[in-house]
């Protein structure tokens, strides 16, 4: 599903039945229900139902990533020694996109993709024009020096819809990031519960 228009995000929600990233202008604010001319009626759930929903909540949030791609990540998560569910969020915050959505240099993850694709961000002094990138404890993020400036940038910064996680640290000023540390679920300012364990239900039937 490309996501080709501004409003694209916010149809999301509507089919969600949630405001999957805490913005103020979400529909969802004013109609909770799904699309259609009197909403969606659901029933209960299944289990197969909720494991499905978790998924599309947790790859919808970063971007809508592509099924092929999500899936491979649980499996680099299932391999990763430790929780599998919490290994599949530490890769998904490690994406270069996500760092720059969560450092605040823009206002969505969808701009995000946007911004790393067209070169407007550097790790470690070095250009990557990958959002998918994985960003390594202690590398640097910073928006380069001619987009720093950019009003794209200044507004997300100044806005006050979303709080730094303590995971990255922030230069404001300077429009640079370190990425301290891979995040446990519990530190991710999610605006909605994940529930990582139910996409590992899901991939692993």
């Amino acid at each position: 599903m490309a996501l080709k228009r501004p409003s694209a995000k916010y149809k999301i929600d509507r089919r969600l039945s949630l405001n999957l990233w805490g913005r103020a202008k979400s529909p969802f604010n004013k109609r909770q229900t799904a699309p259609g001319q009197h909403g969606a009626r659901r029933g209960k759930l299944s289990d197969y139902g909720q494991q499905l929903l978790a998924k599309q909540k947790l790859r919808l949030h970063y971007g809508n990533i592509g099924e092929r791609q999500f899936r491979r990540y649980y499996l680099e998560a299932s391999r990763l020694r430790g929780d599998t569910g919490q290994n599949l969020i530490g890769l998904l915050e490690r994406r270069l996109d996500a760092v720059v959505y969560r450092a605040k240099f823009v206002p969505t993850v969808f701009a995000a993709r946007q911004f790393v694709n067209h070169g407007h961000v550097t790790v470690n002094g070095k250009r990557v024009n990958i959002p998918s990138y994985q960003v390594k404890d202690g590398d640097v993020i910073e928006v380069r020096q001619k987009s720093k400036d950019m009003g794209l940038v200044v507004s997300a910064m100044e806005s006050q819809e979303r709080n730094l996680p303590e995971y990255i640290q922030v230069d404001e000023k300077a429009k640079k990031a370190v990425f301290l540390r891979a995040p446990k679920l519990e530190d991710v300012p999610y605006a909605v519960q994940m529930e990582p364990n139910l996409v590992i239900e899901y991939y692993s039937r």
